[in-house]
């Protein structure tokens, strides 16, 4: 290796992986590092890559992309894994892995290194980001190569070099934040039956702890994107912040999960998702309105798959490309508002409305049936109910 970029977050493993790649490469590591709104000092996380001894640091403020470009492409999808994951790791992943490999072009590195596991799905989210952007690019992954096989081993190597740590041996949870959410997994969370510690969250009140009183917030939309919270037209990153700050005060966004990862096994993760969770709402609401149901069908039947290819890694690949033109198609008219009621964890939709809406009250209506000829119906049942009537093989019985 000539030179290597390394996607740094100042945490235990990429503060060891910084050390360790010098110490086994013998060459210039140039850091980066992402701001996509996890609220730390990252004055202080550069300043202590530089003392870890990089050669260089790139400081990149990303939080504007990431929400317009990341976050908000998955609520137009209604993107949700496995039925409760909103994949706030995941699609940071394909961004961060983005700008790694063009400073490690503009630094004319050979290979890029990177602080995820060999049993974690972030290996495969970064490398397959890689490997559509830049395959002449190596990659280094530590956790595949080195002699570690735990992080107490970790904490014990960066002891051992005066390596400032944000986890000890007794606290050893590794947490993932960004301007979504915050994840949770891993020591002692590893056992599923286990709650989580109360005092482990940060974005969201306990909802036992919540006000007593709701909160009402409402939420606009443009073609599917969002653009205004109570009626104040927000940037991306600003809208998602202030969603965070309205709904985490309720503890709105908390989920505990078992899911599948992509390299085979299953894992326990705890996330806290306030603002996003809210906008999916909202989202749905307002399509509800305005979005034909053929279109909605079959937009949803396409969700799983969508979901499938943020958490798998594949968000620069031709099948999601073409994914998404079909989203962006089906957003076109989703415009509106919806009225959310935020209370002690839970975000009900109670209103919504558009200028644009396909709602006729005069025809949905069951208080008057002037303008729609109720003998239509029979017609349609029959027509329906024919092949039925003909299937002798069905085997039901009355």
């Amino acid at each position: 290796m000539k030179k290597i970029a390394l996607a740094y977050s100042g945490g235990l493993d990429t503060s060891v992986i910084l050390t360790w790649l010098k110490e086994k490469y013998d060459c210039p590591v140039v850091a980066f590092i992402a701001d996509i709104g996890q609220g730390e000092d990252l004055g202080a996380v550069s300043r202590k890559a530089t003392k870890t001894g990089a050669d260089k640091v790139h400081l990149v403020d990303l939080r504007e992309e990431f929400a317009r470009d990341y976050v908000f492409p998955c609520v137009k999808a209604n993107a949700v894994y496995e039925g409760a994951y909103l994949m706030g790791t995941s699609i940071a992943r394909p961004l961060i892995a983005k700008v790694l490999v063009k400073i490690a072009q503009s630094e004319r590195a050979d290979a890029v290194a990177h602080g995820a596991t060999g049993k974690g799905n972030d290996q495969v989210r970064f490398e397959l980001t890689a490997r559509a952007l830049a395959p002449d690019l190596k990659v280094v992954a530590p956790w595949r190569e080195w002699e570690f096989t735990s992080r107490p081993q970790l904490i014990d190597y960066a002891q051992k070099h005066g390596i400032e740590l944000p986890v000890t041996k007794e606290k050893p949870y590794s947490t993932d934040a960004n301007l979504m959410h915050v994840s949770y997994e891993g020591g002692i969370l590893e056992d599923p039956w286990a709650e989580p510690p109360r005092d482990m969250f940060r974005m969201t009140r306990n909802p036992e702890d919540a006000p007593d009183e709701p909160a009402f917030v409402e939420v606009a939309f443009e073609d599917g994107v969002p653009t205004a919270v109570d009626g104040r037209t927000l940037t991306p990153a600003k809208l998602v912040t202030t969603l965070n700050e309205i709904a985490g005060a309720h503890g709105v966004g908390r989920v505990d999960l078992v899911e599948n990862r992509f390299v085979g096994m299953k894992s326990r993760g705890v996330y806290e998702t306030p603002g996003v969770t809210v906008l999916h709402a909202a989202h749905r609401a307002v399509e509800s309105l305005t979005m034909d149901r053929e279109v909605m069908h079959l937009r949803d039947g396409l969700v799983p798959k969508f979901a499938e290819l943020v958490y798998y890694g594949f968000w620069f690949s031709p099948e999601m490309k073409a994914l998404r033109a079909f989203i962006e198609a089906s957003q076109k008219g989703v415009t509106g508002t919806a009225r959310l009621k935020l209370y002690k964890g839970s975000c009900a939709v109670v209103g919504r409305k558009s200028p644009v809406s396909l709602y006729n009250p005069e025809v949905a209506g069951f208080d008057t049936f002037a303008t729609y000829n109720s003998k239509d119906a029979e017609g349609f049942i029959r027509m329906n109910g024919l092949r039925l009537a003909l299937n002798r093989r069905g085997g039901w019985d009355a």
